[in-house]
């Protein structure tokens, strides 16, 4: 109980009827009568010695009625006890039309009547009380002949002081009341043959007594020594009944409960917590703020809950979670008065249970379908920040939304066939046959970059996000430093080469390269020289450039020259040569963690490649055509080939252990994780257990061909054709509303965050990254050309007929056939109605404009597969 609030006793109206000629009643109502306040504790501010303190009584305690002798009422009332609780509001009296007005208030009010002033009343009725008047009604002049003479009035004697050592009187008065003698008589007065005189406004009884004793006795038992304190209580509970038990165990059991996990040290916390499944962490997390902030923030916890329950994979997939979570919550901060958000690792186990139960128990996901890109064939999809983002060889770039399948941009402004993107929040990468290398604003659907220089179609792009790596140093020790210092763009051409060009941020200068907007001018003519983005030109292989991957300063690349070179993207140098495909290759696939690099070649075999050395590791064979598609997850590599199967493998050991074999024509498209793989072939869409290569259900069927499939978290989308027309099905597996705390992991586990500290010293640390290229520029691409420009134009080696040699029948499918994917190696580009075949272009000198020949946009199947040689004082050049 506060010390600012004493406990009172309210005394009921007393009702006082006097019947002459009409009948009168008179309501009198008593201001609160307070009670002397408890002696406080001798340490109150220490919750520890006095824990029900500040216990919260229920409301039977804290209010409750008193019937004292005579019938008298009244309300005991908790000092605690609100003014706004005594007196409830009135109800306003209305109908149809009609609203009764209140009283007025001043001239309905009634004064409350104070104690002392109530006794004097009661003194006074008593002394002019006789036989003839009516019980509680004052004598009226004129009426009654036997009114004994008037006495003066006695003034009311003062009280003294309450003695707390002792009991004080029955009911003091701050007023001054006259004694308790005078107040409480018991009998009228001697020889007084009147009847009884009104009854006084309360009778004390010793429930009066004990709450007037109540500081005395209080201030005695805080006297007492501890054995005797708890045997005096002890006595009142034995002589208490069960109600009165029960009441105090509602009181003590909440109070007297301690918080383990609050008191315990964090290490013991953690011990004990991992006792539990994650059902029961999941209900103990509701039972109080604390519990939910103490089992949400244990790392421990949930890295070992995700070690026991198998979902941890290792090859730094977690710590890549780790990090781009935390890099999440800096950047979204935290609400005033929220939780504290949780550990990573909780999100993930979350993450990877959902994704490991829902994909297999919820047998009826949401599904969405639409039409996409009228009848053209999807070339890319993924699916980036909520967004699907579809690329097609009808050479637009569309933007829809997976809930409602609306068409939120379209992208237009390449020339050719759009044949490779890439994401990274707000901004998009796309290569074209057009020759061009483009920069979009998602937000906006503007092309802000124009970049050119590549001579035949890009083939194949990606995005390198500052990473942390090992990097070996020349003393043969290994540090750990992030690389690139900013975002970087790597993009391979069909001309044989590589460049890497910086990825503008945001706000940086816009850039359109020669001939951007002008379609009687070729890009790949445009001098890089001129274009502040550009980094490096690599030049090595000696044919098309058809897969690279990125990460960190390493590059991976796979031609059709049959080889795989491994390259510094920082410096530019060739650092390994991997040879031993005998066929063209296909598809590249790296790990930076594993320090390894995996190919798939036309030959039928996937090699495993050591990055330290540059030696074969493992040569995977069985497969019994072209291996287009590659996939590595922490656990698995997966190969997709033209024989109809996928073949899952140990990328450490080179175990083969399982083949997924149900489809009937070439693997068109495939993603896996490490719970499914999700493959697309001729007209069907299959969902495979990765762990025992069970098939598990078909997504799609009776249709004509799949293009391309993605996944991430809940969300699946895949692009196919169904008569005559490309669509898009986009599958929810989510179904409660706590699976929107689903993240999905991305492929590669290369993550969309960054943290707001890279860009601190960022420009700093670009302009070291120059002074490397500055000092490491080969010197071959220094090299003036000769004078003399030519184009020689080759057949275009990514046709279906190269690789299904062993066919049967031999024929090639159209370009509208249920075998042929353009997401796979093995297919024709695009259907076209102009020939294949050479053709000379010819130029003038060197001081000349720019050629007076019309080109038209390029397609797949007319590039030139040779770099075109310029002159170096070209008078078009970009100025």
């Amino acid at each position: 109980m506060s010390s600012h609030h004493r406990p009172y006793i309210q005394l009921a109206p007393s009702v006082n009827t006097t019947t002459i000629v009409t009948t009168t009643t008179t309501t009198t109502t008593y201001a609160p009568i307070p009670l002397p306040p408890l002696p406080a504790p001798s340490s109150p501010k220490d919750p520890k010695a006095y824990p029900l303190l500040r216990a919260h009584l229920p409301r039977s305690l804290r209010q409750f009625p008193l019937v004292f002798p005579g019938g008298s009422r009244a309300t005991f009332r908790d000092g605690e006890v609100g003014e706004e609780e005594m007196h409830e509001e009135e109800e306003v009296v209305c109908g149809a039309g009609w609203t009764m007005l209140k009283r007025d208030e001043e001239g309905q009010a009634q004064k409350d009547v104070g104690l002392a002033e109530a006794i004097e009343r009661y003194g006074r009725k008593r002394s002019y009380s006789n036989e003839n008047m009516m019980e509680g009604i004052e004598a009226i002049p004129g009426l009654v002949t036997n009114t004994p003479p008037r006495k003066r009035a006695k003034p009311a004697p003062i009280m003294p002081p309450i003695n707390t050592a002792a009991p004080p009187s029955p009911l003091p008065s701050p007023h001054g009341s006259p004694s308790p003698e005078s107040i409480w008589p018991s009998a009228p007065p001697s020889g007084h043959s009147s009847p009884q005189p009104p009854q006084a406004p309360i009778q004390p009884d010793v429930s009066m007594t004990a709450l007037m004793s109540l500081p005395a006795l209080l201030a005695h038992y805080s006297n007492l020594p501890p054995q005797l304190q708890s045997h005096v209580l002890l006595t009142f509970l034995r002589h208490s009944p069960l109600s009165v038990l029960r009441t105090l165990h509602s009181i003590l059991t909440p109070t007297l409960a301690r918080d383990f996990l609050t008191l315990l040290p964090p290490e013991l916390v953690s011990h004990v917590l991992s006792f539990l499944s994650f059902s029961d962490l999941a209900r103990a997390s509701r039972v109080s703020k604390a519990w939910r902030a103490i089992i949400d923030s244990d790392a421990v916890l949930w890295r070992d809950l995700l070690k026991a329950t198998k979902i941890w994979f290792g090859h730094g997939s977690e710590i890549a979670f780790k990090d781009a979570m935390f890099a999440r919550q800096r950047r979204e901060g935290l609400c005033e008065g929220a939780l504290p958000p949780p550990h990573p690792y909780k999100i993930l186990f979350k993450s990877r249970h959902l994704t490991r139960t829902r994909w297999v128990q919820n047998q009826n996901p949401k599904r969405l379908t639409f039409p996409a890109h009228g009848r053209s064939v999807v070339t890319c999809l993924i699916f980036s920040h909520g967004r699907i983002i579809s690329a097609s060889d009808d050479h637009s770039i569309h933007v829809y939304s997976p809930v409602t399948g609306e068409l939120l941009r379209s992208l237009d402004g390449h020339e050719g066939g759009v044949w490779a993107l890439a994401a990274t929040k707000n901004t998009l990468v796309s290569g074209s046959t057009d020759r061009t290398v483009r920069i979009w604003d998602l937000s906006t659907g503007r092309c802000t970059h124009v970049f050119g220089g590549h001579t035949s179609t890009v083939r194949c792009l990606a995005i390198v996000k500052p990473e942390w790596v090992d990097v070996e140093n020349d003393d043969g020790t290994i540090s750990r430093e992030k690389w690139p210092k900013r975002p970087l763009i790597v993009t391979g051409s069909r001309d044989h080469t590589l460049r890497v060009w910086t990825l503008p941020k945001p706000g940086d200068d816009e850039y359109r390269c020669y001939g951007a907007d002008d379609t009687e001018v070729d890009p790949s003519e445009e001098d890089v020289e001129d274009n502040p983005y550009h980094k490096l030109h690599l030049e090595g292989h000696e044919h098309a450039v058809r897969a690279l991957a990125a990460r960190g300063r390493t590059l991976v690349s796979g031609s059709y020259d049959c080889t795989v070179r491994i390259w510094d993207i920082i410096t530019g140098n060739c650092k390994w040569t991997l040879q031993g495909h005998t066929q063209k290759v296909y598809s590249v696939v790296l790990d930076i963690n594993r320090n390894l690099a995996c190919s798939g070649s036309m030959d039928g075999t996937v090699r495993v490649w050591n990055l330290h050395n540059g030696h074969c590791q493992h040569m995977l064979a069985g497969h019994t055509s072209l291996v287009g598609l590659l996939g590595l997850s922490p656990s698995y590599l997966v190969s997709a080939a033209a024989d109809s199967t996928l073949r899952v493998w140990d990328p450490d050991t080179g175990e083969h252990h399982h083949t997924l074999a149900a489809h009937n024509g070439a693997i068109t498209c495939f993603q896996h994780d490490e719970f499914k793989v999700l493959s697309g072939s001729d007209g069907t869409l299959k969902m495979w257990d990765i762990r025992d290569g069970t098939q598990v259900r078909d997504l799609l069927t009776g249709i004509v061909g799949v293009w391309q499939v993605v996944f991430e978290g809940r969300w699946c989308v895949a692009a196919s054709n169904r008569m005559d027309s490309t669509v898009l099905d986009v599958w929810d597996f989510g179904t409660e509303e706590g699976d929107d705390e689903w993240v999905g992991e991305p492929p590669g586990g290369v993550y969309d965050e960054d943290s707001d500290e890279e860009d601190e010293d960022e420009q700093a640390e670009v302009d070291a990254m120059d002074q490397d290229l500055d000092g490491a520029m080969p010197s071959d691409m220094e090299d003036t050309v000769d004078d003399q420009e030519f184009e020689h134009i080759e057949g275009d080696d990514d046709r279906l007929a190269d690789w299904r040699e062993s066919d049967e029948d031999g024929t090639v499918p159209s370009a509208q056939g249920s075998v042929m994917s353009v997401s796979s190696p093995y297919q024709n580009d695009r259907n076209r109605s102009r020939s294949l075949g050479a053709r000379l272009v010819s130029r003038g000198p060197a001081s000349a404009g720019p050629s007076s020949i019309v080109r038209l946009p390029p397609g797949n199947d007319e590039t030139p597969t040779r770099p075109r040689i310029r002159h170096v004082n070209m008078s078009h050049r970009r100025r």
